[in-house]
């Protein structure tokens, strides 16, 4: 019976995906073998001594200590793309509240006065305060073309903007996905004179800490847009709001409020929302879940963000796993350890990521305790799994 630790709330149809009759899932529970989580903050959790994986129910894992999970050989998998659609249409709402003024005419709406025919005068009286402009003909620029960057270039193309996009790393995947409509910006710089809305979504690293700061919203055309539905601190809040008070940017919307921002008359921020919505917690659930249990159960990785993705399909008495430090000459000893236990390997796949390497093999014969025993005490070898 695998033990699987819920640090949240988790969709009923991700935990669906973990059969009764194998699973043991609860809050509450001693020695896990896997951890479901969601905004949980992990940094300062002691780690249990049984721990195999992690699976995060969304895109983001800066909750997690990766690094931890990294030394200790646990692969984190996360979700993406899954809550893709939510975000986009959270972006594109974005937009036509910033261009359209709608929250600052709202305000002004519910807090009329009067009897009805006072409330229409000042409709009519008031309502040029809230003149906008339309989406078509405008260009979007979306700095990170992954999963949700992909979705909300095309549904601006769809809406009449013109779209450039940046992104250094996008995918073959990805770059199928993107209508070809979309321009390509060499780096952010070139990006950023060409647009009248801007919108990211990229990870929060040191990198990307500040993308958006003083000396870059000089290099923007007067009366641009910024969105950030992607990680607080990608944007530096403060030189944004500088920039609107000196007539620079229009406006700016995101999911991070704070004393800054939240009461500033061109500043719409929302509460966390980007993936707020039951269908993408539902997404999230079940592609974490069943990353997990193909782990679990089969040792094939997919959508980890420290582990290498390897797929291969059963064959063979027995399975072997091994997570190990990217280092030479670790596979020869692997092979010759079992060679020398007598056992033969029919199939086997050895993927690199970085600083850890992973190796799935099945063998002719079953692996015996002692020769796990043999492989674990291996120097740069962190876990040995037997399926």
């Amino acid at each position: 019976m695998l033990k699987i630790l819920t640090l949240n709330n988790i969709s009923v149809k991700g935990l669906e995906r973990l059969p009764r009759d194998g699973y043991e899932v609860a809050s509450e529970i001693a020695h896990p073998d896997a951890i479901l989580v969601r905004s949980y903050n992990m940094h300062g959790m002691e780690i249990p001594e049984t721990l195999t994986a992690v699976g995060r129910a969304g895109a983001g894992v800066n909750n997690i200590p990766v690094d931890r999970m990294s030394e200790r050989g646990i692969p984190v998998f996360n979700a993406p793309g899954a809550n893709a659609n939510a975000v986009k249409e959270l972006v594109v709402a974005g937009m036509l509240l910033a261009c359209r003024n709608i929250c600052q005419a709202w305000d002004y709406a519910v807090h009329l006065e009067g009897d009805d025919s006072g409330i229409h005068k000042a409709v009519e009286a008031g309502k040029k305060r809230f003149v906008g402009f339309e989406l078509p003909g405008r260009t979007l620029g979306v700095v990170g073309l992954g999963a949700i960057g992909v979705q909300v270039a095309n549904a601006a193309r769809a809406l009449g903007m013109k779209v450039i996009g940046y992104d250094p790393t996008v995918t073959v995947q990805r770059a199928w996905q993107l209508s070809s409509e979309v321009e390509q910006a060499n780096s952010i710089d070139e990006l950023l004179p060409h647009v009248d809305f801007i919108t990211f979504h990229i990870p929060l690293l040191e990198s990307t800490r500040n993308k958006i700061n003083a000396e870059r919203l000089q290099l923007m055309r007067d009366g641009v847009v910024i969105l950030n539905f992607a990680r607080n601190g990608i944007v530096d809040d403060a030189a944004v709001v500088a920039a609107i008070e000196a007539g620079k940017v229009y406006a700016y919307v995101c999911d991070f409020p704070n004393n800054l921002l939240k009461d500033h008359p061109r500043v719409i921020t929302l509460p966390h929302l980007g993936a707020s919505t039951r269908e993408a917690e539902e997404n999230c659930a079940v592609m974490v879940a069943d990353e997990l249990r193909e782990y679990l159960e089969n040792g094939n990785i997919k959508n980890s963000v420290n582990l290498p993705q390897v797929s291969l399909p059963r064959t063979g008495v027995a399975r072997l796993a091994v997570v190990n430090n990217n280092v030479p000459d670790m596979v020869a000893k692997i092979s010759h350890d079992l060679g020398k236990a007598g056992v033969n390997i029919l199939r086997m796949v050895n993927e690199s990521n970085g600083r850890l390497a992973y190796t799935l093999l099945d063998t002719e014969t079953e692996i015996v305790p002692q020769i796990v025993d043999k492989l674990s005490a291996t120097e740069g070898v962190l876990k040995v799994r037997v399926l």
